[in-house]
């Protein structure tokens, strides 16, 4: 990772405070391309800023002087109690940030009773990463061109132990990640996808000039469909989510096809450029699935009071990726803890400060949009 760069902190300087506060302390301890690989979006990264933006365009509606007694931040999802709706999102190849990578993530969310969802792309096998939780475990996964190989997956995460199956469906190829290209990066020699060690690969396939560059691509042809979907759910009893969806009608497709919840996403930004905000889509997706399958949502949340508008523009739970990352790169499994903990605490404060005691209580007439004073005539 560089010899010019800062170690891991043993301890947490008194002057974080939040999640942003992470951010610094982490580019200090990250190459600058793999902080590129981290940091950048697609394309002119819109989509990127809009994830953060749009939670500030929205206002919360406190109350006041109600009961909170018996308050908690509980909720269950898919047949098991969580302690709180704060989930670490799959991020890929986490020894980037620190050289424990996902086994310090999965310890921190352990000790902090969160749902961890383990990446395909983990630089850890998934089976040592499940010897290490001692909370549920997620498993996303990535249906790949060869489905042989993908159906071994499966049976590895069933054996393992994970709960679920998280299928992302919003990246069948890869986004023009502009500022990763800039910046050179690579996967640094030591640091791979333990996971998908020996599966066969797509024959490389560069386009000539005047040729079609991606779809006339064995990678396209390969690409995931509902079909697989379908597939998917024959496999296995496990519950299965869809991540990457926008749109109200994909989530409609996805309860139809029997999927056990959604996830909003536009994957960090990372994809396609100048699609909506996660939040922003949220609302629509989750009055069209109602009650069928729960929703949940990421992309952009730093404080507490994201978290609260989220849940009640419809979300039962949020997953976090880049702060938890800022937190592992700048003091391990402690820094990820920190961030969690930080978080919750705000959530409960957003909670009390708003009225409400539970989850539940949390509707949409907490959020309102921004306000904007009436433009003065000149």
């Amino acid at each position: 990772m560089g010899t010019d760069l800062k170690p891991p902190l043993a301890s947490i300087p008194p002057s974080v405070v939040s999640l942003e506060d992470y951010e610094g302390l982490a580019r200090e301890r990250m190459s600058p391309a793999a902080w590129a690989w981290l940091q950048g979006g697609a394309a002119d990264e819109l989509s990127l800023r809009d994830n953060r933006e749009a939670f500030d365009r929205l206002r919360l509606q406190p109350r006041v002087l109600a009961g909170m007694a018996g308050g908690n931040t509980r909720l269950e999802l898919l047949g098991e109690v969580h302690e709180h709706p704060i989930f670490l999102a799959p991020v890929a190849f986490q020894g980037l940030a620190h050289p424990d990578g996902e086994i310090a993530s999965v310890q921190a969310a352990g000790a902090m009773q969160a749902t961890m969802i383990v990446s395909t792309q983990s630089g850890i096998p998934l089976e040592t990463l499940a010897q290490a939780a001692q909370g549920p475990l997620w498993f996303q996964l990535y249906v790949q061109p060869d489905r042989d190989f993908t159906v071994a997956l499966v049976r590895r995460a069933e054996a393992a132990g994970y709960r679920a199956l998280v299928v992302t469906v919003d990246a069948p190829v890869s986004g023009a990640r502009n500022r990763e290209q800039r910046a050179g990066f690579t996967l640094p020699p030591g640091i791979s996808a333990a996971n998908l060690q020996g599966m066969r690969g797509l024959p490389p396939q560069t386009a000539r000039a005047g040729e079609s560059p991606l779809l006339a691509s064995a990678l396209v042809a390969a690409a995931p469909t509902w079909k697989d979907i379908a597939w998917l759910r024959s496999l296995t009893r496990l519950p299965i989510l869809v991540k990457g969806v926008l749109n109200p009608q994909d989530a409609l497709r996805a309860a139809d096809e029997g999927m056990a919840g959604v996830i909003v996403s536009n994957h960090g930004g990372r994809v396609l450029d100048t699609v909506p905000a996660s939040i922003d889509a949220l609302p629509a997706v989750a009055a069209a699935v109602g009650d069928r399958v729960p929703v949940l949502v990421d992309g952009g949340i730093r404080r507490g009071t994201d978290v609260v508008k989220a849940i009640a523009l419809g979300a039962s739970a949020v997953l976090i990726g880049r702060p938890f990352m800022h937190g592992l790169a700048a003091a391990g499994a402690l820094g990820v803890v920190h961030v969690l903990h930080m978080l919750r605490t705000e959530l409960e404060m957003a909670m009390v400060l708003c009225g409400r005691k539970t989850l539940a209580e949390l509707d949409p007439s907490v959020v309102s949009l921004q306000w904007r004073p009436a433009a003065r005539s000149h």
